[in-house]
Formats: structure tokens, C-alpha cells, sequence
């Protein structure tokens, strides 16, 4: 077993330019023995929800002291900061722009700084367009190799941090008002009400003029038809067997959708 921590990446580079293996050789130039997993690079371009999502599905089947680079970054070059987090799981890595707010609306952070110490950036001046290859991945691989968070720049208060957020739920004594928090590649759409809202209770899900029953899996109902389900990261999520809830609804993101006690 190695004594480096793993480093994983997310970013909406795509696959078809050479962006992730840069990322990757920044990486290597610091410790080439670092492990490097790939989360996902297929997120929509500069879309920060469905990076947050992600990361908030992700990161509880990694192991502690975990460093995760992420690089969704529309506000590259700007003023926006550059931070890396610690959080009782391991640490965050990558612009301040509300990416890592969903981890930490759950586990808080116990540290963050801003990176302004060039010491561990791959070049003291790093380009004004990839972050991502000049600081985030360097500084990833410093941690991943045990240099200390507060090496890497100037303290910050966590509360400073920026949140991105969704609607927050609405209930009533007959319903639960949400919204669709992010839409997967099969055109499943996914709410931000968890299973342990509807546990042991009699329900069904409204999205737009749809009425939708609960099912156990996709393969309940016919091809085409459509759910509403528990998906496997624990929240409520509205599909269409061998189609695209997406699609076919009219799905969007931040879209409202409603779960219903049934009588």
C-alpha cells in the first residue's frame, strides 16, 4: 500500500482535448506515485450544480484524508479565490465558487485557506485560464504527499466561503416541495428530497401535470413508462424505463417537484 493519499478529479474538461492529462502530469511533476481517480469529466460545461452534486454523491466511498480536486471554474482568472478545505473525510481542492458547499452543509469544514503561497503552484506565475493545471492539481498532490494545509497559503474563515445553494423544502402536513438538483446522462432526474423524508409512508411524486407512483426499479413499468423511485445515492428521483425522464417530462434543473401523501 502506498503512504500517499489518494487525489481524485473532477472538472468539465470532456475527454477530447488533453486537459484531464495535464491535470494528471501537474500531478506526477510533484509525486508520480500518487494515486489519481477519476470521478467524472463529463460535467455539463461551467454547470456548478452538477459538480456539487457529485461531489456530494461521491465522497463517502473514499477512504479518509481523500483529496479532491475539483476544477468546474467559470470565474477562472477572476477574482474569485482558489482554496483547499480540510473536512473531516480529507480535503477540497479548487476555486471558491459553492462546488463543495453540498459536502459541507453535512460534515462542516475544520480549516480552509486561500492558495497564495506559489511554493506549491506548478509555476509561481500561473496562466490566467487553467487553474486547474497551474495550482489545484500541484497543491492536490502536496497534500495527497502530507505537506500541512497551512503551508499552502493564508487562512480563512470557512463561514466566508462561497454557498451554493438550492430551494430549501417546503412542507406541509400533505406534501414536501422540492426541486430537481441534478439530471444524469440517462435523462434521470434527481431531487434534492432524501428517501428518509418518505420512509414508511404511503407516497406518490408530481412533477409538472404528472402523477407518478413509487417504485422499487426502473424495470416496474412498461419501456417508456414513467416513476418516481429511490435512486441509489438516497434521494428521490423521477425516471422513465429505457428512456429520458428529462425528455419526456420536461424536465429541468431547479425544476419544482412534489411528494404527496397518499390517503
Amino acid at each position: 500500500m502506498s503512504d500517499y493519499q489518494i487525489v481524485t478529479l473532477l472538472s468539465d474538461f470532456g475527454l477530447q482535448d488533453v486537459y484531464v492529462g495535464t491535470l494528471k502530469g501537474a500531478i506526477a511533476r510533484v509525486n508520480p506515485r500518487i494515486p489519481t481517480i477519476d470521478l467524472n469529466h463529463d460535467i455539463p460545461p461551467q454547470n456548478l450544480l452538477a459538480a456539487r452534486f457529485c461531489l456530494l454523491s461521491v465522497y463517502p466511498y473514499f477512504p479518509k484524508r481523500t483529496v479532491h480536486v475539483a476544477v468546474v471554474d467559470p470565474g477562472v482568472g477572476s477574482q474569485r479565490r482558489a482554496i483547499a478545505i480540510e473536512f473531516p473525510e480529507g480535503h477540497l481542492v479548487g476555486p471558491d465558487n459553492g462546488i463543495f458547499s453540498g459536502i459541507l452543509d453535512l460534515t462542516g469544514a475544520i480549516a480552509a485557506v486561500e492558495l497564495t503561497n506559489p511554493n506549491y503552484w506548478l509555476t509561481p506565475t500561473p496562466s490566467n485560464t487553467f487553474h486547474g493545471r497551474d495550482i489545484f492539481a500541484p497543491v492536490g498532490a502536496y497534500l495527497a504527499s502530507g505537506t500541512p494545509l497551512t503551508e499552502l497559503g493564508e487562512s480563512i474563515d470557512p463561514a466566508s466561503l462561497v454557498h451554493l445553494s438550492l430551494p430549501k423544502l417546503q412542507e406541509t402536513p400533505s406534501e414536501i416541495l422540492g426541486c430537481i438538483q441534478y439530471i444524469d446522462r440517462f435523462g434521470n432526474a434527481i431531487t434534492n428530497i432524501p428517501s428518509a423524508r418518505v420512509a414508511e409512508k404511503s407516497w406518490h411524486a408530481i412533477a409538472g401535470t404528472h402523477h407518478l407512483a413509487p417504485q422499487t426499479t426502473y424495470s416496474n413499468v412498461r419501456p417508456g413508462d414513467a416513476m418516481a423511485l429511490i435512486g441509489s445515492h438516497g434521494w428521490i428521483e423521477i425516471a422513465v424505463n429505457c428512456g429520458s425522464a428529462c425528455k419526456q417530462l420536461h424536465l429541468s434543473w431547479q425544476a419544482p417537484i412534489k411528494i404527496a401523501w397518499t390517503n
